[in-house]
């Protein structure tokens, strides 16, 4: 097969760094372990250095670039793959429900461009029922950030969100000079397998991302300072939350809490 991974510079208006690292390359495959079966969607394959490691299983492949240059060589070095097919589209506004068939869940994968990954995440979460799993090469701190703990300086917005639908896993670093060019940040692989509808908390994800939005405000402030106005004392109290804490100190299940007071307030 012909590969993808030639004549083409990295543009800098599409945040592209492309993996260059066979070793870091084959333990994302492995990581993921396509199986013939699955339904694989890759978000921006850029010269299909991991397509190139996923589509020998054989399985349903739906590719999504937003390089038009990068389009003539992704079907050339796949388009012999009878379950592959190429959307030219831009993943921050593609519909990725429109993949689904007979309601079998997709697995997302994809190198994201650091300076829109963290809202192609919360678009994918909105369709978390549609998803298997997802794993993504993301800068370091944005995967801190989504396997962080509650009291820790990671511990905010996007871990609890993401956690809220997900299963979060921090599965290995992969060092800058896997890449060309190499980017200025350290990156990682993540894992989110979304829960199960039984194991998610009963919660309007909307009043807990507005809960979220507000605690962390000022994250410096105590919790009573950031929510003033819509919880007291006595409520946070009746929770069994310090008014005196910070927000990074409050559990998932405080936060469900509380969304779940606002709701019933409204």
């Amino acid at each position: 097969m012909k590969s993808a991974r030639v004549g083409h510079l990295p543009r800098k208006r599409f945040g592209q760094n492309f993996l260059q690292d066979d070793a870091v390359i084959q333990a994302i495959a492995r990581a993921i372990a396509p199986q013939a079966d699955d339904h694989l969607v890759e978000i921006g394959p850029g010269q299909g250095a991991l397509t190139e490691a996923l589509v020998p299983s054989r399985c349903r492949f739906d590719a999504i670039e937003l390089d038009r240059d990068l389009i003539t060589l992704l079907l050339a070095s796949f388009s012999v793959y009878p379950g592959f097919a190429l959307h030219n589209a831009d993943a921050l506004t593609f519909d990725f429900n429109q993949l689904v068939i007979n309601g079998q869940p997709l697995r997302i994968v994809g190198n994201l461009p650091y300076n829109i990954s963290t809202p192609i995440i919360f678009k994918l979460l909105e369709s978390a029922g549609s998803i298997l799993d997802m794993h993504f090469m993301l800068q370091r701190e944005v995967v801190e950030r989504l396997a962080a703990q509650p009291g820790s300086k990671h511990w905010g917005r996007l871990g609890i969100m993401s956690q809220y639908q997900c299963h979060v896993s921090h599965l290995f670093d992969v060092p800058p000079e896997a890449f060309q060019p190499p980017p200025k940040v350290q990156s990682a692989i993540v894992r989110l397998s979304p829960k199960s509808p039984g194991e998610v908390p009963r919660c309007d994800r909307k009043k807990l991302a507005s809960v979220v939005q507000l605690a962390f405000s000022q994250r410096r402030k105590t919790l009573r300072n950031n929510v003033k106005g819509v919880f007291d004392d006595q409520q946070l109290e009746a929770l069994h939350i310090d008014p005196g804490c910070r927000a990074e100190t409050l559990s998932l299940s405080a936060f469900v809490s509380l969304a779940n007071t606002l709701a019933e307030s409204v």
